[in-house]
Protein backbone atom coordinates (compact mmCIF):
# COMPACT_ATOMS: atom_id res chain seq x y z
CA UNK A 1 0.00 0.00 0.00
CA UNK A 2 0.99 3.58 -0.43
CA UNK A 3 0.69 6.02 2.49
CA UNK A 4 1.27 9.72 1.95
CA UNK A 5 3.00 8.91 -1.32
CA UNK A 6 5.38 6.38 0.19
CA UNK A 7 5.15 2.66 -0.60
CA UNK A 8 4.94 0.22 2.33
CA UNK A 9 5.18 -3.51 2.09
CA UNK A 10 4.89 -6.23 1.65
CA UNK A 11 3.87 -6.35 5.30
CA UNK A 12 2.36 -9.23 7.21
CA UNK A 13 -0.35 -8.22 9.67
CA UNK A 14 -2.66 -10.09 12.01
CA UNK A 15 -6.23 -10.33 10.72
CA UNK A 16 -7.56 -8.39 13.71
CA UNK A 17 -5.05 -5.52 13.45
CA UNK A 18 -6.98 -2.36 12.63
CA UNK A 19 -5.64 0.22 10.23
CA UNK A 20 -5.65 2.71 13.10
CA UNK A 21 -3.31 0.50 15.14
CA UNK A 22 -1.16 -0.16 12.07
CA UNK A 23 -0.74 3.55 11.35
CA UNK A 24 -0.13 4.57 14.95
CA UNK A 25 1.85 1.63 16.34
CA UNK A 26 3.68 0.18 13.36
CA UNK A 27 4.34 3.35 11.35
CA UNK A 28 4.34 6.00 14.07
CA UNK A 29 1.73 8.09 12.24
CA UNK A 30 -0.05 9.26 15.37
CA UNK A 31 -1.99 12.08 13.74
CA UNK A 32 -4.77 9.62 13.05
CA UNK A 33 -6.67 9.45 16.33
CA UNK A 34 -8.57 6.62 17.95
CA UNK A 35 -11.89 8.10 19.01
CA UNK A 36 -14.97 5.98 19.58
CA UNK A 37 -13.61 2.64 18.35
CA UNK A 38 -16.94 2.02 16.63
CA UNK A 39 -16.49 3.92 13.35
CA UNK A 40 -19.03 6.51 14.48
CA UNK A 41 -17.08 9.70 15.28
CA UNK A 42 -14.68 9.61 12.30
CA UNK A 43 -11.78 11.12 14.27
CA UNK A 44 -9.80 8.28 12.71
CA UNK A 45 -10.79 8.99 9.09
CA UNK A 46 -8.09 8.88 6.43
CA UNK A 47 -8.30 9.75 2.75
CA UNK A 48 -8.38 6.92 0.24
CA UNK A 49 -7.34 7.89 -3.28
CA UNK A 50 -9.31 5.84 -5.77
CA UNK A 51 -7.85 4.74 -9.13
CA UNK A 52 -10.38 6.90 -11.00
CA UNK A 53 -8.86 10.06 -9.49
CA UNK A 54 -11.54 10.59 -6.87
CA UNK A 55 -11.03 10.37 -3.13
CA UNK A 56 -13.12 9.52 -0.12
CA UNK A 57 -12.56 9.08 3.59
CA UNK A 58 -12.72 5.89 5.58
CA UNK A 59 -12.64 5.20 9.29
CA UNK A 60 -9.63 3.23 10.47
CA UNK A 61 -10.65 2.18 13.97
CA UNK A 62 -12.86 -0.70 12.86
CA UNK A 63 -11.34 -1.50 9.48
CA UNK A 64 -8.64 -4.18 9.30
CA UNK A 65 -5.27 -3.01 8.05
CA UNK A 66 -5.29 -5.86 5.53
CA UNK A 67 -8.31 -4.33 3.78
CA UNK A 68 -6.13 -1.37 2.77
CA UNK A 69 -3.83 -3.68 0.82
CA UNK A 70 -3.02 -2.14 -2.56
CA UNK A 71 -4.67 1.15 -1.74
CA UNK A 72 -3.25 4.65 -1.71
CA UNK A 73 -4.15 6.59 1.42
CA UNK A 74 -3.35 9.95 2.92
CA UNK A 75 -3.19 10.70 6.61
CA UNK A 76 -3.08 14.09 8.27
CA UNK A 77 0.72 13.89 8.14
CA UNK A 78 0.52 13.89 4.35
CA UNK A 79 -1.12 17.27 3.82
CA UNK A 80 1.80 19.70 4.09
CA UNK A 81 4.42 19.67 1.36
CA UNK A 82 8.04 20.44 2.27
CA UNK A 83 6.82 21.91 5.54
CA UNK A 84 4.41 24.25 3.74
CA UNK A 85 0.88 24.06 5.10
CA UNK A 86 -2.04 23.78 2.71
CA UNK A 87 -4.60 26.56 2.44
CA UNK A 88 -7.00 24.37 4.41
CA UNK A 89 -4.50 23.78 7.23
CA UNK A 90 -3.80 27.51 7.42
CA UNK A 91 -7.51 28.23 7.51
CA UNK A 92 -8.00 25.72 10.35
CA UNK A 93 -5.32 27.59 12.30
CA UNK A 94 -6.79 30.99 11.45
CA UNK A 95 -10.19 29.87 12.73
CA UNK A 96 -8.77 28.00 15.72
CA UNK A 97 -10.71 25.10 14.29
CA UNK A 98 -8.99 22.41 16.32
CA UNK A 99 -9.91 23.12 19.94
CA UNK A 100 -8.84 19.95 21.80
CA UNK A 101 -7.52 18.59 18.51
CA UNK A 102 -8.90 15.11 18.80
CA UNK A 103 -11.24 15.19 15.82
CA UNK A 104 -9.17 17.60 13.74
CA UNK A 105 -7.47 15.02 11.54
CA UNK A 106 -10.80 13.55 10.48
CA UNK A 107 -12.29 16.97 9.73
CA UNK A 108 -9.16 18.07 7.89
CA UNK A 109 -9.18 14.94 5.74
CA UNK A 110 -12.89 15.31 4.99
CA UNK A 111 -12.42 18.99 4.17
CA UNK A 112 -9.58 18.15 1.78
CA UNK A 113 -11.72 15.56 0.02
CA UNK A 114 -14.48 18.16 -0.30
CA UNK A 115 -12.08 20.71 -1.82
CA UNK A 116 -10.80 18.17 -4.32
CA UNK A 117 -14.35 17.14 -5.24
CA UNK A 118 -15.46 20.74 -5.71
CA UNK A 119 -12.40 21.48 -7.86
CA UNK A 120 -13.65 18.76 -10.23
CA UNK A 121 -17.37 19.39 -9.79
CA UNK A 122 -18.06 22.92 -8.58
CA UNK A 123 -21.36 23.71 -6.87
CA UNK A 124 -23.60 26.73 -7.06
CA UNK A 125 -22.79 29.37 -4.46
CA UNK A 126 -26.33 28.99 -3.12
CA UNK A 127 -25.59 25.32 -2.33
CA UNK A 128 -22.26 25.91 -0.60
CA UNK A 129 -23.45 25.88 3.02
CA UNK A 130 -25.42 22.67 2.59
CA UNK A 131 -22.53 21.09 0.69
CA UNK A 132 -20.17 21.72 3.60
CA UNK A 133 -22.71 20.49 6.16
CA UNK A 134 -23.29 17.34 4.13
CA UNK A 135 -19.54 16.72 3.75
CA UNK A 136 -18.98 16.89 7.52
CA UNK A 137 -22.08 14.86 8.36
CA UNK A 138 -21.06 12.01 10.64
CA UNK A 139 -17.95 13.70 12.03
CA UNK A 140 -18.35 14.24 15.76
CA UNK A 141 -16.53 16.87 17.81
CA UNK A 142 -16.57 16.56 21.60
CA UNK A 143 -15.91 20.31 21.90
CA UNK A 144 -18.80 21.06 19.50
CA UNK A 145 -16.45 22.99 17.24
CA UNK A 146 -18.42 22.32 14.10
CA UNK A 147 -18.90 25.96 13.20
CA UNK A 148 -15.17 26.66 13.17
CA UNK A 149 -14.48 23.74 10.86
CA UNK A 150 -17.31 24.87 8.64
CA UNK A 151 -15.98 28.46 8.50
CA UNK A 152 -12.45 27.30 7.77
CA UNK A 153 -13.51 25.26 4.76
CA UNK A 154 -15.92 27.94 3.54
CA UNK A 155 -13.16 30.57 3.62
CA UNK A 156 -10.86 28.44 1.48
CA UNK A 157 -13.64 27.92 -1.05
CA UNK A 158 -14.64 31.59 -1.11
CA UNK A 159 -11.02 32.66 -1.50
CA UNK A 160 -10.99 30.90 -4.88
CA UNK A 161 -14.61 30.89 -6.08
CA UNK A 162 -13.69 30.29 -9.71
CA UNK A 163 -12.21 26.96 -8.73
CA UNK A 164 -14.91 25.65 -6.42
CA UNK A 165 -18.17 27.42 -7.32
CA UNK A 166 -20.28 27.79 -10.43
Amino acid sequence: MKINGRAYGPVTVRDELTMNDFLRERLGLTGTKFGCGAGQCLSCAVIIDDPDGTSHTSPTCIVPAASFNGKSIRTVEGHATNGELTALQRSFIDHFAFQCGYCTAGFLNEGQVLLERLAKTPVARADLEKTIVDAFDGHLCRCTGYFKYHEAVRDVILADPGRYLT
